[in-house]
Order: structure tokens, then C-alpha cells, then sequence
């Protein structure tokens, strides 16, 4: 499904991905965006810091010229970047998010983990490069993620079940345990956040690990 191809409707679309104190940045990244060729598709809710976002599935603008991207603010770069994470286009996919994955506002954060939840597997290669703090008890950039995944455990869970089945799909030929596919080394680092976040255990909707036999099915 997709929203209405009203330019009224596509810019509150998209303005509706960020929290609110960010609708003047949003509009000013929207300027200088070029016109949708298609709406955005329908789009996935999550809860940043207490406020409900809704962050398109998918956007179909082309990307600015790099000389239109210039005048942006620093905040505003980054919106740009987290918008195009969400590009029909894997490869403006990737490219977005190496730009912006390190950040450590709370609103990047559901761009990363989304994509995580995804089937580039150079995009999870990225994510992996863009959070080394992840991995390091008590580290920021682990506080950060484990908050984000504490207020949306059903994202999450989803995310979870999605990693499995796109690995089952497309990579259990190269890694045939699940455990060593960089979709589940990225699982493995976000409930470590979440469990250092919260001091209790989390819910698993994954394989338990290790997975080594290619035969075995996914729970």
C-alpha cells in the first residue's frame, strides 16, 4: 500500500519520520530534495525518546546534486542521510547510511536498526563497520541502541525474525551457520545492549546459537 501521491501528503510523509522539534530541519532537507517519482511506501512506527515516529518503508526521490546538499546544517545532513537510507535503491541505501550510522542522536537510531533488518549484506557489513561501540559494555553508542530497542520490543522482535529468514533465503549458502552470517553478529550486539540496558534477560525470536548445521531450519 502507499500513500496518496498528493506532494502535500509525501512531505508529511516524511516529516512525520522525525521528531517533532526537527519539522524545520525536515522541511529545509525537503527543499532541496527533487520530487517524488512515486509516494513513499506505507511506512513501519517506532518510539524515539517517547514520541510515536512513522518512517517510510521506501522513498523514490532522486538524490540531490551535491551542490544543493551544501547549505544543509549539520542536523540537516544527517536527516538527508537517514531519508535516502530509506532509497528503492540499495546502493543509495548503503551509501546513506555510512554517512550517518556513527551518529549518536536517537533518531538515527531506528534507520540503522531497520536496515539491519534487511538483505544487503554490505549494508549489514557498514552497520558493523559504523558501531564498534556497540560491542563494548557501557559504552554510548551501546546505551543508545539498547534504550531504542527497550522501547520497541516488537520492532525489534520483528527485525529478529527477519534477519533469520533472509539469511535462510539468500545466504545459508555462503553461511551455513547462522551464528557467523554479520545479520546475526548484529542481532547478537543489539540484545547484548538491551541486556546491559535493562539488567534482565530479552526474549529471543531467533535461532539459539550456535547454528552450525546448514541443514537445520530456523525456529
Amino acid at each position: 500500500m502507499q500513500l496518496p501521491r498528493d506532494p502535500s501528503n509525501v512531505a508529511h510523509a516524511l516529516v512525520a519520520a522525525f521528531p517533532t522539534r526537527l519539522v524545520g530541519d525536515v522541511q529545509s532537507v525537503l527543499a532541496v530534495m527533487p520530487e517524488a517519482r512515486l509516494a513513499p511506501m506505507t511506512p513501519f512506527e517506532v518510539e524515539v525518546q517517547g514520541e510515536t515516529v512513522a518512517i517510510p518503508s521506501r522513498i523514490y526521490n532522486e538524490e540531490p546534486g551535491a551542490d544543493l546538499g551544501r547549505p544543509l546544517a549539520e542536523t540537516q545532513q544527517v536527516i538527508l542521510h537517514c531519508l535516502y537510507s530509506r532509497h528503492h535503491d540499495g546502493w543509495v541505501r548503503q551509501r546513506h547510511l555510512e554517512q550517518m550510522v556513527a551518529s549518536g542522536e536517537p533518531w538515527v537510531v531506528p534507520f540503522v536498526v531497520q536496515l539491519a533488518g534487511e538483505y544487503v549484506l554490505e549494508i549489514l557489513e557498514a552497520i558493523g563497520r559504523g558501531l564498534p561501540g556497540l560491542t563494548v559494555p557501557g559504552s554510548a553508542q551501546r546505551r543508545l541502541y539498547g534504550e531504542f530497542i527497550a522501547r520497541n520490543p516488537a520492532f525489534f522482535a520483528r527485525t529478529e525474525r527477519r534477519v533469520v529468514s533472509y539469511w535462510s533465503c539468500y545466504y545459508r549458502w555462503k553461511y551455513g551457520a547462522f551464528g557467523t552470517y554479520p545479520g546475526c553478529v548484529l542481532l547478537e550486539a543489539f540484545r547484548a545492549a538491551v541486556v546491559e540496558q535493562v539488567g534482565a534477560q530479552w526474549p529471543r525470536h531467533m535461532p539459539r546459537l550456535p547454528l552450525a548445521d546448514a541443514g537445520e531450519r530456523p525456529a
